[in-house]
């Protein structure tokens, strides 16, 4: 019988990645994490968020499972309110704003100390597959891994592209370079493909926002959390502030939307269920005069302000 190095090998470090490696290694597998880049481990290059309708059970549930992101959300929330509340029980949705640099560093702690589990910065360039069976991985460097089971959670990096306007080029999101090689490799082994896009706004500068012409949103005043294993807490540091489009931004937005690569025809592939943007609620929903558009902290230590809605 072959000997693996590994028992399971987990490709890509976001939400499930972390969640699949540590479930591993907790149920005693010898377990390697392979991420192309360590420092953004379980990033959330988007909306610094845990939770809300329908992720915030998933969040919840995976918890009650022994995961690790409700424990971590805990660790590095800054704002946090259970929504839907004038709703029965079964809509309470728990959302938490959270210190981005914060969870990643914290998860990276967890990834670190856990027991069975290696953690590797390599880009996974094609699966070592014989008689229709994994045996391992190869990384860009020329090294190989091997191991009977493989799980793949690429999140955004297959081929991925970023359109800015005009603008596309090569990414995995960000400044982090796409998984080429991996992408061609999965084609080739008969997997199918196809593409999903996501959308995220520009950031903008605390130190611009006019917050008094706002409505201000505290965090809850009830103490809170979102793992059932650890106390809840009164967060009073940052608040969530709200305010909406009018006919002016949205007269700024029709004038300019064949600039924009969801709406001109230039990505043709499937919307992500929960990525909304506002240019697209504005030409879906014409005869609405106003949206609602929350201003959201993304950490201590940044003056950038995420724009949800």
């Amino acid at each position: 019988m072959k000997k693996y190095q590994y028992e399971v090998i987990v490709v890509g470090a976001g939400h499930a990645g972390c969640e699949a490696a540590l479930a591993a290694a907790r149920m005693g597998a010898k377990t390697l994490l392979i991420t192309s880049n360590i420092d953004n481990i379980a990033l959330m290059p988007c909306n610094p968020s845990i939770g809300g309708p329908g992720k915030g059970h998933v969040a919840r549930e995976i918890d009650a499972l022994g995961g690790e992101m409700a424990k971590n959300t805990d660790k590095a929330t800054i704002h946090i309110r259970m929504l839907n509340t004038s709703k029965g029980p079964a809509m309470w949705a728990l959302r938490a704003q959270i210190d981005k640099r914060l969870y990643t560093q914290e998860m990276i702690l967890a990834l670190q100390i856990q027991k069975n589990l290696d953690l590797k910065q390599e880009m996974v360039t094609k699966l070592i597959v014989n008689n229709y069976r994994v045996e391992g991985v190869k990384v860009k460097s020329g090294l190989e891994f091997s191991s009977p089971t493989v799980i793949l959670t690429n999140g955004t990096f297959l081929n991925g592209k970023i359109y800015i306007g005009k603008t596309t080029y090569s990414a995995g999101r960000a400044g982090e370079l796409a998984s080429i090689g991996l992408a061609k490799n999965l084609k080739e082994l008969g997997f199918k493909v196809g593409r999903l896009n996501t959308c995220t706004p520009p950031r903008i500068d605390r130190r611009t926002v006019n917050f008094p012409k706002m409505k201000e949103q505290k965090s809850a005043d009830i103490p809170l959390s979102f793992s059932f294993e650890n106390k809840g807490k009164i967060y009073k540091d940052f608040s969530v502030f709200m305010t909406r489009t009018n006919q002016k931004t949205h007269q700024i937005i029709q004038d300019n939307i064949h600039r924009v690569p969801l709406s001109n025809g230039t990505i043709q592939s499937a919307a992500i269920r929960y990525c909304p943007s506002v240019e697209d609620k504005i030409i879906r929903f014409p005869e609405k005069e106003s949206h609602q558009i929350f201003l959201e902290p993304e950490g201590y230590n940044t003056e950038e302000i995420y724009l949800q809605g």
